[in-house]
Order: structure tokens, then sequence, then C-alpha cells
């Protein structure tokens, strides 16, 4: 297979938003075709798979326009302009779920439908987690409830359907060694 990248003969922003923004481009493929594909241009988000002391795993509970229904997500944020993935997940895993993490694992990153956009999501291990006396103020397109599961709880949700957010479940498995590693030392 070759490695040789098509070649962009057209770029067309069709539509910004304030998270994102939506191109149409002109490309030519290796083998010579020309095809007009759509993207999804995205700076990225953070995730945390955060672990209380007692071991339960913290998913937040939200409604998510696109799919207008509830969703059950590790809490993540959009990696904002002026700061890094790490600082967003700091950032929002006290408004998302009140709590403050003392200890932090890198998971890993993954590309979350790289079919038609390109953002990255940075996941990360929160541990050593502190309630927030004085949680900052959630996002004002937010309403968010959070839902705490046992790590064989959370599994039997994933498997089940009832947890069905494609960052959460790669993220789940991604930090199952650690949690699974965590579980035999308790």
């Amino acid at each position: 297979m070759t490695k040789i990248p098509p070649e962009v003969l057209e770029r067309h922003c069709f539509c910004r938003s304030r998270k994102f923004f939506f191109e149409v481009n002109q490309y030519r493929l290796p083998h010579g075709s020309v095809s007009v594909l759509g993207t999804v241009r995205h700076p990225g988000g953070a995730l945390a798979v955060p672990v209380t002391p007692e071991g339960n795993l913290i998913l937040v509970k939200q409604y998510r326009f696109a799919t207008e229904e509830y969703l059950l997500e590790f809490p993540a944020g959009t990696v904002e302009d002026y700061e890094n993935p790490f600082a967003t997940i700091e950032r929002e895993i006290e408004e998302e779920t009140g709590y403050r993490a003392h200890h932090w694992q890198k998971l890993g990153e993954f590309y979350i439908a790289p079919g038609y956009s390109d953002e990255v999501i940075y996941a990360y291990l929160a541990t050593e987690l502190q309630k927030l006396d004085a949680p900052p103020p959630q996002d004002a397109d937010e309403h968010i409830e959070i839902v705490q599961f046992s790590l064989p709880e959370l599994a039997a949700a994933i498997h089940s359907g009832q947890v069905k957010d494609a960052k959460t479940v790669t993220s789940f498995y991604l930090a199952l060694p650690y949690l699974q590693a965590a579980c035999a030392i308790h």
C-alpha cells in the first residue's frame, strides 16, 4: 500500500461553531482519481477515568444534542486554544464531578471517528480523588448528573449497551489493566 498522501486541490470551510469547524475539500488520491470529502476539524478532547478511594468509577450523565439522548460518559472536555490536554482534564474533572485528582496516569490517545473527523482524545487515569468543598461551576450548556459504578458494574453496563459512548468504552479498556491491578491490591 502506498504511503503517499492525497494532494489537496481545494479547501472550503462551510461552517464554524464554537468548538469545531466543518470543511469540504477536493483531493487527488494517490491512484489519480479526484474526490470531494467533508471533515470535522476539532481541537481535540481530554478525558479522565476517575477512580474514588473506594474503587468506584465516576461517570457523568448528560444530554447530548447530536444523539438526542442522555449518555453515560467519563468526564471530558474540549482542549482550548490556550491549554494542553492535561490542563483541560484537570479543569474538566473539577467542573464536571466536583473532585480533584492528586495522581494522574496517561492512558493514551486515539482518534474518535477518523472517517470524518480529526478529533483526538487524550485519556488519563485519575486517582487519589478529593471531594471539593466548592467545585467550580459547570459550563452554562451542561446539566450533569454524577453516577458511580464499581468495576464489574461498569463492565456490565458497557456490554449491555447502557454505556455506548465510544471514548468512554475505549478509555475503560485502556484503563482496565491498571484498574484490575488496583482491585487485586484491595
